[in-house]
């Protein structure tokens, strides 16, 4: 017994140092691609550069205020579309769900989330920019709506599933009809989790560039509405890379860390919103 005991300690050991190691090496490369973003980065982002127009090329100077109000405007509207299906969709999977129907969707959901985001690309740009003939923000919100919708609705089934049964069935005791203790009891215990699911999703679609290239498009300018083309940080930052000019290249790495920085901080919020209280009542 006390060879065996010993050989359990050594190997938990083992298994720990290993397991502890994977950590370390994983955390060691995101600090090393944050803190080489944040390098070089840092030295070209002013006041000017995130307010005001791109420079013509050749030009120094210039900002990436149109990509930054793009990005926002295109994310959001990309929000408004794919959140609400993707909320009321795993609503109904997790209460109404447990049939042939309930997996389907699943599987569709899941089929979509493993899909390339460049398909998702395309398939918007058949479906919105070939009937209207040019591009759009507005084809570019649906791109990222398709690739949202999958990801909220996994989410918000999940978080549903963990409000527990006893506080259904109590309502359900009451005589309330199930429809509304899903929309009054269901949903508000939740909603944390559900806004947290929605708002990982938007950093989900905040950083794709691959949709943009055949549905946004960019503008060096600021944008004069939803059916023209507009700027995105992810398109900018792609086309400041492949250019041929350091100085599109240095905005390029400052344009990459803004970004970070959003997602970062969408994060950040998320990880407060699921905190638990330590309040007591009394």
């Amino acid at each position: 017994m006390g060879g065996y005991s010993m050989r359990r300690k050594i190997v938990n050991r083992l298994m720990f140092a290993l397991t502890a190691l994977c950590a370390l090496a994983s955390l060691s490369t995101l600090f090393f691609v944050l803190g080489y973003i944040s390098y070089r980065g840092l030295s070209s982002i002013n006041w000017a550069f995130v307010t005001r127009l791109p420079k013509p090329i050749g030009e120094t100077g210039g900002g990436i205020a149109n990509s930054i109000v793009g990005s926002a405007k295109i994310v959001g509207l990309a929000s408004l579309m794919g959140v609400p299906v993707g909320v009321l969709g795993g609503v109904y999977l997790s209460e109404y769900g447990h049939n042939k129907t309930g997996f389907c969707i699943r599987y569709a959901a899941d089929v979509l989330t493993g899909i390339p985001s460049i398909v998702m690309g395309l398939f918007a740009y058949v479906l919105v920019v070939i009937p209207l003939k040019h591009f759009s923000a507005l084809s570019g919100s649906v791109a990222l709506a398709i690739i949202m919708v999958p990801v909220v609705l996994r989410n918000t089934e999940e978080f549903v599933q963990l409000v527990p049964h006893t506080i259904r069935e109590a309502a359900l005791a009451l005589g309330v009809p199930q429809w509304k203790v899903v929309m009054r009891v269901v949903i508000p215990t939740a909603s944390r989790g559900i806004v947290t699911g929605s708002l990982l999703a938007v950093t989900r679609i905040a950083g794709e560039t691959a949709p943009l290239l055949f549905t946004s498009f960019g503008n060096p300018f600021w944008d004069n509405g939803w059916m023209n083309p507009m700027a995105a940080l992810p398109h900018t930052i792609f086309t400041y890379a492949i250019s041929p000019y350091e100085e599109l290249h240095r905005q390029a790495w400052a344009a990459a860390l803004i970004l970070i920085a959003f997602v970062i901080a969408v994060n950040a919020g998320t990880r407060l919103l699921l905190r638990p209280s330590t309040g007591v009542s009394h």
